[in-house]
């Protein structure tokens, strides 16, 4: 059986996330994955390609240096912010209304619901894709796909939801990968990717909503029947947490952030003796102290949560189908691991809240990270791309077995020769959606140390304001991260 090999990259608000699988048949082994700070986005779009395109180049070389290949193609996430869904019907005729409904009348039909969708305006305006609702025949009517297929039947429509975007969002993609010489093989558009790695059939099938907490954009989609019944997108997300810590703390948000991921946690009161506790920062140069309440953070991180949380109550209930979410609430991406935020989530909603782990689809080659809520993302689209395009081969060669760093050569630094074509068609063929940044961001200096290498040393602390005392019983992980990320302080 013949192996090939594809690559996702997650352009997040906070973050970049790379991951490259082998493939053979339906076995799928991630061997590598590597996130990076991210540069020029806002809302999990990119608003400044030239910002975009320092980083991205920097994981995609660093992947291809450790890995001995060359990247030539990835597949990529779409936006999850500006979108906005419509409703779309389509209808076919049948030559031969004795014969069974096969799947290439239903993709049929809905290729025919996205090409004749009407566009307010086709020149600012993008269809990232459709996702069939119902069908209807002869005699029945809100039929699911899995069961229209194979009946015999003279009439044969569908309706659906139509997801529109911006096009420039879509251009700027093309326009950042083009410029570090990798082309985009698919676009996809990630609730739905994600979806496929973070909830089980029968959590899909019951009733449930996904929440995406990511850096820039927390987002919303509901599931009931098998079926993406709702989405929405909120400009809030990790960022917005971050910015309050920075504001009443007169901190930079590069140390906001890391205090956040090492002491912050949700509701107060349920913080126990941690609540109690108090972090103290010095300034090196000026000797000033400031100490930070570790209940006072939990204050500010609260207000803003219920915040967001409010905001996606908000969009539950108007998909219509709050009272018909069996499996309760969903949350991954980077926002879902901390501390006491599910349990927000319940007290406020009412429902069964757990956290959306990436589900063990696939084998990995012990690549650190790949278990966690942020990767969730990038693996979706690994597994999507893998049932889409069957012939799909992102790289030029195989991976080269691993060694130490200091006797690996350097990939090659030429473009590859084949460039993304500049024409854009009205939707994305081949997105999932054709078919049925709080991102936590580890503190950038922070080694990751690979199966077969060893760990670098810390980098020591020299920046103006360090912590010089906390009796947090997670003191050695909450320190490391906060030292380790203040040399730009």
């Amino acid at each position: 059986m013949d192996e090939r090999y594809i690559a996702a990259v997650d352009l997040g608000t906070s973050k970049i996330a790379l991951s490259v699988a082998k493939v053979e048949g339906d076995d799928v082994q991630i061997i590598y994955y590597d996130e990076e700070p991210s540069d020029g986005i806002r809302y999990s779009y990119v608003f400044n390609p030239a910002k975009v395109s320092a980083p991205l180049t920097g994981i995609i070389r660093k992947a291809e240096k450790e890995l001995g290949i060359k990247i030539l193609q990835v597949v990529v996430g779409l936006p999850r912010y500006y979108v906005r869904q419509e409703t779309a019907t389509g209808s076919i005729p049948r030559t031969d209304v004795s014969s069974n409904i096969t799947r290439e009348e239903i993709e049929n039909l809905k290729n025919i619901a996205l090409d004749n969708y009407p566009l307010a305006d086709s020149d600012r305006e993008f269809i990232y894709g459709a996702v069939a609702q119902s069908f209807t025949t002869d005699d029945f009517y809100q039929i699911v796909e899995d069961d229209v297929e194979g009946m015999v039947s003279e009439k044969f429509e569908g309706n659906f939801k139509v997801f529109v975007g911006s096009r420039k969002n879509v251009s700027n993609l093309d326009k950042i990968f083009n410029q570090v010489g990798v082309a985009i093989a698919s676009k996809y558009f990630l609730p739905d990717t994600t979806a496929r790695v973070v909830l089980f059939g029968e959590e899909m099938d019951n009733g449930v909503a996904l929440i995406d907490l990511g850096g820039g954009v927390t987002s919303v989609s509901v599931y009931k029947n098998s079926i993406l019944r709702h989405y929405a997108a909120i400009p809030f997300g990790g960022n917005s947490v971050t910015t309050d810590i920075k504001n009443e703390g007169g901190f930079s948000m590069k140390l906001a952030e890391n205090i956040k991921l090492a002491f912050g946690g949700c509701m107060p009161d349920r913080l126990a003796n941690l609540g109690e506790k108090t972090i103290r920062i010095l300034n090196n140069d000026s000797g000033a102290e400031k100490q930070l309440p570790v209940r006072y953070l939990s204050e500010i991180i609260t207000a803003r949560m219920e915040e967001i949380i409010n905001a996606i109550l908000y969009e539950i209930q108007s998909s219509g189908l709050a009272d018909e979410l069996r499996s309760g609430i969903v949350i991954t991406g980077g926002g879902a691991e901390m501390i006491n935020v599910s349990y927000l989530i319940k007290e406020l909603s009412g429902y069964n809240v757990r956290v959306g782990f990436p589900i063990r689809r696939f084998s990995s080659d012990g690549c650190i990270g790949l278990g966690e809520t942020s990767a969730a993302g990038v693996i979706g689209m690994l597994l999507s791309a893998k049932d889409d395009n069957k012939k799909l081969n992102c790289l030029e060669e195989p991976p080269k077995p691993r060694v130490e760093e200091e006797e690996e050569e350097s990939a090659p630094e030429t473009a590859a020769e084949t460039e993304p074509s500049s024409e854009e068609p009205d939707h994305i063929e081949g997105s999932v959606l054709d078919q049925k940044a709080w991102e936590k961001v580890k503190p950038a200096p922070k080694p990751k140390p690979r199966k077969e290498k060893k760990a670098k040393e810390p980098k020591k602390t020299s920046g103006i304001w360090k912590v010089v005392g906390t009796v947090w019983d997670r003191v050695d992980k909450g320190l490391t991260s906060l030292y380790e990320g203040m040399e730009d302080e």
